[in-house]
């Protein structure tokens, strides 16, 4: 009975990994969302190797950080390990996944079966994105912004302008 009285009074932390190679509007909405159900919510960006990302860690976690600071339980870090073994390291208790579309949902699922398998004591949650933001991405944001499009509805303005800076628009 002790533990169980334990782990449910302890705060409650959740990590929200991602590239966010940039942050957009869909990531902020679960950021925020993820904040109002945790106590706290660490937003990690994970440092994939194989992957060339068109901003440094150091310049994401600087935009992450810009864009997050109205949320005092949210905390930006970076890691290069499993996610499985971050949560350990941060005492996590659930990974908090955002999903767009079916595509999504089988991937991510493929993610925290595995995830789960490794620490039966992580939990994957789920948030369904926003619908506004449904069709937005990382990938798509930085295409239209290497052309000039306009980006102003798809990022926080700090990211537009980081974004304007790397491909001098």
């Amino acid at each position: 009975m002790t533990d169980t009285y334990e782990y449910v009074c302890r705060p409650r932390t959740a990590v929200y990994p991602g590239s966010f190679d940039p942050v957009t509007l869909g990531h902020l909405d679960i950021i925020e969302r993820g904040a109002r159900q945790f106590d706290r919510l660490i937003v990690a960006v994970l440092n994939n190797s194989s992957k060339k990302p068109l901003f440094s860690i150091e310049e994401r976690l600087e935009l992450l950080r810009t864009v997050t600071k109205r949320w005092p339980n949210v905390e930006v870090d970076s890691f290069s390990d499993l996610t499985v073994n971050y949560m350990d390291a941060k005492n996590g208790d659930v990974i908090v996944r955002g999903i767009r579309s079916v595509t999504d949902f089988e991937y991510e699922l493929q993610l925290a079966s595995t995830n789960q398998k490794l620490n039966p004591r992580v939990e994957t949650i789920f948030m369904m994105t926003n619908p506004k933001y449904s069709y937005l991405s990382s990938s798509i944001v930085k295409e239209i912004a290497h052309y000039g499009g306009d980006i102003s509805e798809l990022v926080a303005p700090e990211v537009e302008t980081a974004l304007r800076n790397k491909y001098k628009h």
